[in-house]
């Protein structure tokens, strides 16, 4: 690997480690009013009124009608209330604010708070939701006639539930009236201009700025619902003249906070000649309540609803449908987990049909460099996966345990091991880069030769603080102490573009290095310099068409292999994992330790995804897991054997060669965890996940029946 590959003490390490750290609730409450909100108990109907209690000196409730500008949180579409107006929802939405000194005051005048709501019959499922929030559909080739000309036609339906993301540190914001007239807005967030953004249509104004707080954990919670609780807190503090805080319990965030959208896929596929020659897939998505991201994380999932396949013909829809539940949106994998396990499952669902091993039945599929992708773009750049299969077989010792493991098994103990190959198309989706972002990112030299990043992404764990300064000391041939990147600050930095889309590094990091060739070449010690970068579509790129779904939906992929090995107990359910293993490819690492993190951290959620993060809602639309002894996560004791490789190739548009590597190693885990549970249980077909324990004894009554 290259050097600068070579890892270094991350820069928040010690702040971390000791305690230091000051997050968002760390804060002096003195002189804070702390808010709480009064949320709605029923999942739909329309709001009447509201019966407050009568509010002691210093307390306040705070309403749509205490909206400055317009009640609207800016996401996507826009129909997110700050607070509800003429209707709820779902169970949770906020109806409004109580704001005070004390904690426990504010509490009971919560509790106090009387919502007058004429309830409606909800929907709460998606297959009989008539609200289509969003419609896509695209072809490829003629699918008509492949399936007309077909030998065999096969179908299945499969279904993904929620999973949360559980962050450490819950959703918390912050508002501060400054001396100047602004307002500071600062909390727990991934994209400091969405909160901008947000902000500035709920105030009418652009007298405040955001600040990124340090931020404990993201995946995908803290990209768009830091800017509805930003929007009530800019809202409060405005109203009050006050500094306002609000920081959800755990119990709030489990239960009223966005999730990875549960999914519906039905998927006709047509073989002739022993090849896949079409497939007809149809995904839904339970958007919830309302449309936050749910537009973009469809998007992503149709484009890979073929996974990584060279299938010449398709006809690809999907809807994004209302449910009166929790609003869901973004999730580490945006999407791509809910169609990469139907795909890589039914692939071998039929290879089994056909008497064939499934991986050397997908192997034959497989893509490779300038074959067509899904959309009719281009896969430019070589594709490593046939090298990433024998790497994780050789690791794992695949070909001889699933040959053994196919024998018929007896005794308590059964074992099952599967494997799946997927990819992550880097960076924003179609000409979201060029169109919306339209990143730019600067550097600023100080007097003293010290270097500071201006940019706008959020350290959220994954190293940005540590990566971008390591890029730019790189070039400039400086220490590393000699740079510092700063929480981000919209009233200071320019706008880079979101911590979204495994694009931080790939685009931005980049832009820093160019830009850190850029101060060489002007140095001048002993003054202030500043040196400005733009983002350049590379030319290779085959245009985007949204309308059509046609053109490069990315400009490069990352790609990832991962085995999965169990142990089935018969008597319990209980699946025990022997052994993960993994390759991923996500170009060049800017520092080993932090990709190896991403891809070990990323890899165990994925596992969580398929096994034992069930979370559902109850008859009422109330999510039930709203603590860790209800929703269970996955821990470094549910994988004791863990082995990841990185496999680099590099990508000439990358810094180093780097590509997207945040969002991979989840992806597309839940197929091979599930073809090993299929395997120990004897060959049963399984089309859904989570596929918990409870599931597993299900299956094996049923084989004693």
């Amino acid at each position: 690997m290259k050097d600068i590959s070579k890892s270094v003490v991350r820069k928040d390490h010690e702040e971390k480690i000791t305690g230091s750290c000051k997050y968002v609730a760390d804060y002096d409450s003195k002189g804070v009013l702390i808010g709480k909100l009064v949320r709605s108990k029923k999942a739909h109907g329309k709001l009447i009124g509201i019966n407050f209690p009568k509010m002691p000196n210093g307390y306040m409730s705070v309403t749509y009608e205490d909206v400055p500008g317009i009640n609207e949180v800016h996401i996507v579409k826009d129909d997110t209330p700050v607070f509800a107006k003429d209707s709820v929802e779902y169970i949770g939405e906020p109806v409004a604010m109580i704001i005070g000194p004390d904690e426990k005051i504010v509490n009971e005048l919560v509790k106090e708070t009387e919502l007058i709501i004429d309830e409606l019959e909800p929907v709460l499922d998606i297959l009989k939701s008539d609200t289509v929030f969003f419609d896509y559909e695209y072809t490829k080739g003629d699918h008509v006639k492949a399936f007309k000309e077909a030998d065999k036609v096969y179908e299945e339906t499969f279904s993904t539930g929620y999973q949360e993301q559980a962050y450490l540190e819950t959703q918390g914001m912050m508002a501060e009236p400054e001396e100047d007239g602004k307002i500071l807005v600062h909390g727990s967030m991934q994209c400091v201009y969405y909160v901008h953004n947000a902000v500035k249509k709920v105030l009418g104004s652009d007298d405040f700025h955001i600040r990124q707080d340090p931020t404990g954990g993201g995946f995908g919670g803290k990209e768009a619902w830091p800017s509805i609780v930003a929007s009530e807190v800019a809202v409060a503090a405005y109203k009050a003249k006050k500094p306002v805080r609000l920081v959800f319990d755990r119990r709030e965030d489990l239960e009223f906070t966005s999730k990875r959208h549960p999914s519906i896929t039905h998927y006709r596929v047509a073989v002739k000649n022993g090849r896949v020659t079409a497939m007809d897939i149809d995904v839904k998505f339970n958007a919830g309540a309302y449309t936050t991201l749910s537009a973009v994380v469809l998007q992503r999932g149709l484009i890979c609803a073929d996974g990584v396949y060279n299938i010449p013909n398709l006809i690809v829809k999907g809807k994004a449908l209302k449910t009166n539940t929790v609003p869901n949106g973004a999730y580490r994998g945006f999407g791509a987990p809910q169609t990469f396990f139907p795909v890589e499952t039914i692939m071998s669902h039929i290879a089994q049909d056909m008497g064939k091993e499934p991986l050397e039945f997908k192997r034959e599929h497989l893509v490779k460099q300038g074959d067509m992708t899904s959309t009719s773009g281009m896969y430019h750049f070589p594709v490593p996966l046939e090298d990433m299969i024998e790497e994780v077989a050789k690791a794992s010792g695949f070909y001889e345990k699933r040959k053994k493991y196919s024998e018929k098994q007896s005794g308590r103990y059964r074992r099952g091991i599967g494997i799946s190959m997927h990819f992550h198309g880097a960076g924003f989706t179609g000409a979201g880069e060029r169109d919306l972002i339209k990143a730019v990112a600067k550097l600023k030299k100080h007097k003293d030769g010290t270097v500071e990043v201006l940019a706008a992404n959020g350290e959220i764990g994954q190293g940005l603080r540590t990566t971008f300064p390591k890029i730019v000391a790189h070039e400039l041939g400086i220490p590393l102490d000699r740079v510092y990147y700063n929480w981000p600050d919209t009233g200071k930095v320019p706008d880079s573009g979101p911590t979204v889309a495994s694009r931080s590094l790939m685009v931005v990091g980049e832009l820093m290095r160019r830009l850190a060739i850029k101060l060489k070449e002007i140095w001048k010690d002993g003054e202030e310099q500043i040196v400005e970068e733009r983002f350049r579509e590379p030319s290779f790129v085959i245009p985007f068409n949204l309308d059509i779904f046609q053109g490069d939906a990315y400009p490069t992929y990352a790609w990832g292999v991962q085995a999965v090995e169990i142990e089935l107990d018969t008597l319990t359910g209980l699946m025990k994992n022997l052994g993960t293993w993994a390759s991923f490819d996500v170009g060049t690492p800017a520092d080993y330790n932090i990709v190896m993190g991403q891809m070990e951290g990323g890899l165990l959620q994925g596992l969580g995804y398929s096994s034992m993060e069930k979370m559902d809602y109850d008859k009422n639309g109330r999510i039930r897991n709203n603590n860790f002894s209800d929703y269970l996560i996955p821990t470094s004791m549910d994988v004791p054997n863990m082995n990841v490789q990185l496999h680099v190739e590099e990508y000439p548009d990358g810094p180093y060669g780097a590509k997207g590597a945040g969002e991979l190693p989840l992806v597309g885990v839940p197929a091979a965890y599930v073809e090993a549970v299929s395997q120990a249980l004897g060959g049963v077909r399984i089309n859904h996940i989570p596929f918990t324990q409870e599931d597993a004894m299900k299956e094996i009554a049923k084989k004693d029946e």
